[in-house]
C-alpha cells in the first residue's frame, strides 16, 4: 500500500514528458523494490535507491481528475535535500513475473522455506490455541451443567411424589422435546448473528429463571394439591406455568450446549489443531456424564434425609447462586483467549436480529428460520454425518433409558442388577471418552467415526439376537444382553465425541449455532417418533418391535457414513485434507 501511495504521488506531483493528464496508467516494474526515507520535512518523500530484489507490476494510478496547478499547488515545495531521481520506464527490465519455480533466478531468500518437522506438527496439532481460556471454559460447563443436571433429576422425581400417573413427568417431557424442535432454529440463528459473550449471560439468566419459575410451582403444588385425579392435575394453572416454563428452560440449556460445544470449544481449542480439538471434546463429554452422575447422587441423597420441599429450596439456592459464577466464568474465557470470542457485528446482523425477536411476525420469523436452517443443513458437505447422529437418537430401545427399565423390572429382575446395568453404561461412556482421542490421534477422525459406528451396531445386533433366541428372564442370556447393550456405549460414545468434532471442522465458525441448533432439533423429532411409537406399541410384549427398530437406525447409520467415507468428494477431501486416509491416498 505504502509503494502505490508513493508511486500517486510522485505522478502528481511531478510532471514527465510521457505523462497524460486525465488517463488512468499501469505501472509494470518488475524486479524493482522501493525504499523510502525519511525526509526533513513531512509531505516530502525521498527514494534513495531501486534495489533489484522484488517488483511491482500492474499498478493502477488513477490521475483522470488531476491537473497540472492542482498537483503543484496541494504538494509543497521539497527542500534541496530531497531529490527524487527520475526513472525512465523503457529501461527497466522485462515486466514478466518473477520466476519462483526457477532456482537460478530468484534471491536466495527463497531457496529454503521452514517446515515443521513430523514431532513438532504433532506437538502443534495437540497444543490448545488457548488453553487458559478452555480450562474457564471447562469449569463454567462444569458448574452449569451440574445445577442442570441436578434440576432434570430433581422435577421428575417431585412430580412423581406428587401423583404416582407417569402422565404429568410424560407431558412435560412432550412439550419440552417439541419445543426444541420448533425453536432451536431460531435461537441457533439469533446465536450466529449475536455477540457470544451477551448471547451466553442472557440465555443463562432465562435458564435461571425458568428453573426457578418451575420449581417455584412444584413446591406450591406439593404444599397445597392433595389426592387428585390425573386429568385435575394436568388442568391446573400451576402445571400449566411448569410446563411452559420447563420448555423454555430445556430450550436455553441446549443452546448453551450448543454454542459451548460446537462454537466456543473450536475457537478456544483451535480449528487446524485435530488432535487438541479431540481432547477437548473428551473432557467436555466426561464432564457432562460426571454432572449427570453427581447431579442425580445428590439430590437422590437430599430426598433421602429431608422432606422434598427442603430439597428444592436447596435447589433455587444453588440456581440463584450459579448464574453469577457463570457470567463472572463467562467474562474469564474471554479474557484468559485474548478476547477471541468478541464478534463484530454487521448492520445487516442487527436488522436479522431486530426481525426475529419482532413479537408481531413471531409466528413468520419462525417458520422462515426453520426454512433457512435447514435449506443451510442439508447443503453442508459433512451432512451424512449429522445424519448418522440423528439416526442414532432412535435407538430408545437398547439403551439405559425408561424403557430399559420398564422393561426389566417387568421381567421380575432384581433393582440391584438394574442399577449395577445403568452404572455400567456411564462407566462406558466415560471410557470411551478417552478411546476417541486416542483413535483420532492414531487413525485420523473419520476412521475414528466409522469404527464407533460400527462397533455400536455389532454389538447391538448381539443384544437383539439374543433377546429374540433366549428368554432374558434367565441368568446367562440376560448377563450376556445387558453386557452386550452396555459396551455398545463404547462404540456409542465414541463417535459422539468424534461426530461432534467432524462438524465442528465441516460446519463454518459463523452458522455453527444455526447448523447444531438444526441437528438438535431433528434429534428431538426422532425421539418424538419413537416415543409415539413406544406409546402404540405400549406393551412390553412388543419390546422384540422397538429393539428391531433400534438396530436398524444404529446399523442404518453406519453404513451411511461408512459409503461417506468409502466416496470422499473434492470438498471432503478439502476439508479434511490433514486426515491420515487422505494424506496417505495422496502419496
Amino acid at each position: 500500500m505504502g509503494m502505490v501511495t508513493a508511486a500517486a504521488t510522485l505522478l502528481a506531483s511531478t510532471p514527465q514528458p510521457q505523462t497524460r493528464l486525465g488517463r488512468r496508467y499501469r505501472l509494470q516494474v518488475p524486479g524493482l523494490r522501493l525504499r523510502p526515507a525519511p525526509c526533513p520535512r513531512a509531505g516530502a518523500l525521498r527514494f534513495n535507491a531501486f534495489v533489484p530484489r522484488c517488483y511491482i507490476t500492474n499498478v493502477e494510478v488513477d490521475v483522470s481528475t488531476a491537473n497540472k496547478e492542482e498537483a503543484l499547488e496541494n504538494h509543497p515545495p521539497l527542500l534541496p535535500t530531497c531529490s527524487i531521481p527520475v526513472v525512465h520506464l523503457g529501461d527497466v527490465p522485462d515486466s514478466s513475473p518473477f520466476p519462483l519455480h526457477e532456482r537460478a533466478s530468484h534471491h536466495a531468500d527463497f531457496e529454503e522455506l521452514p517446515v515443521l518437522s513430523e514431532c513438532e506438527q504433532h506437538t502443534l496439532a495437540a497444543t490448545p490455541a488457548h488453553p487458559a481460556g478452555l480450562y474457564a471454559l471447562y469449569a463454567s460447563y462444569l458448574f452449569g451443567n451440574l445445577v442442570e443436571q441436578l434440576w432434570n433429576f430433581a422435577w421428575p422425581a417431585a412430580l412423581a411424589i406428587l401423583h404416582p400417573s407417569l402422565l404429568p413427568v410424560a407431558i412435560v417431557g412432550f412439550f419440552t422435546k417439541l419445543s426444541v424442535f420448533i425453536g432451536a432454529p431460531i435461537v441457533g440463528k439469533l446465536m450466529d448473528h449475536f455477540p457470544r459473550i451477551p448471547m451466553y449471560t442472557g440465555l443463562n439468566a432465562v435458564q435461571v429463571a425458568t428453573q426457578l419459575i418451575s420449581a417455584s410451582m412444584v413446591i406450591y403444588a406439593l404444599k397445597n394439591v392433595t389426592h387428585a385425579s390425573t386429568t385435575t392435575v394436568v388442568l391446573k394453572p400451576w402445571f400449566i406455568v411448569l410446563v411452559a416454563a420447563g420448555a423454555i428452560e430445556r430450550l436455553a440449556g441446549l443452546a448453551l450446549g450448543v454454542a459451548m460445544e460446537r462454537d466456543w470449544v473450536v475457537l478456544l481449542a483451535g480449528t487446524n489443531r485435530p488432535v487438541a480439538l479431540a481432547q477437548a471434546n473428551a473432557v467436555l463429554n466426561r464432564l457432562d456424564l460426571l454432572c449427570e452422575t453427581v447431579g442425580a447422587a445428590v439430590f437422590g441423597l437430599l430426598l433421602s434425609k429431608y422432606q422434598p420441599v427442603t430439597c428444592l429450596k436447596v435447589a433455587c439456592g444453588l440456581m440463584i447462586c450459579s448464574f453469577p459464577v457463570l457470567v463472572i466464568l463467562g467474562q474469564l474465557i474471554n479474557r484468559f483467549s485474548c478476547n477471541v470470542l468478541d464478534s463484530s457485528r454487521t448492520p445487516s446482523d442487527e436488522s436479522i436480529c431486530a426481525n426475529l425477536l419482532n413479537i408481531r411476525k413471531i409466528v413468520q420469523n419462525g417458520l422462515s428460520a426453520i426454512r433457512n436452517g435447514w435449506n443451510e443443513y442439508k447443503q453442508q458437505t459433512v451432512l451424512p454425518a449429522s445424519v448418522a447422529t440423528v439416526f442414532l437418537n432412535f435407538n430408545i430401545a437398547l439403551a439405559p433409558g425408561a424403557i430399559m427399565t420398564a422393561l426389566l423390572m417387568h421381567r421380575g429382575i432384581s433393582p440391584s442388577i438394574v442399577g449395577a446395568f445403568s452404572g455400567l453404561c456411564s462407566i462406558m461412556g466415560l471410557v470411551a471418552t478417552f478411546i476417541s482421542s486416542s483413535l483420532v490421534e492414531r487413525v485420523g477422525i473419520l476412521k475414528a467415526g466409522a469404527a464407533g459406528l460400527i462397533v455400536q451396531a455389532s454389538l447391538l445386533s448381539v443384544a437383539l439376537i439374543v433377546y429374540w433366541t433366549g428368554s432374558i428372564s434367565q441368568r446367562t442370556p440376560l448377563l450376556i444382553f445387558l453386557a452386550a447393550i452396555a459396551l455398545s456405549r463404547l462404540g456409542h460414545m465414541s463417535y459422539d465425541v468424534v461426530g461432534t468434532q467432524i462438524l465442528q471442522t465441516g460446519v463454518p465458525a459463523s452458522k455453527a449455532n444455526l447448523i447444531g441448533g438444526m441437528e438438535v432439533s431433528i434429534a428431538s423429532l426422532a425421539e418424538l417418533v419413537m416415543l409415539g411409537m413406544a406409546i402404540i406399541a405400549n406393551d412390553v410384549s412388543h419390546f422384540g418391535f422397538l429393539a428391531i427398530l433400534s438396530v436398524s437406525s444404529v446399523a442404518g447409520a453406519a453404513w451411511m457414513f461408512c459409503q461417506w467415507l468409502g466416496n470422499p468428494t473434492d470438498e471432503q477431501r478439502e476439508l479434511f485434507m490433514s486426515d491420515p486416509q487422505f494424506q496417505v491416498q495422496a502419496t
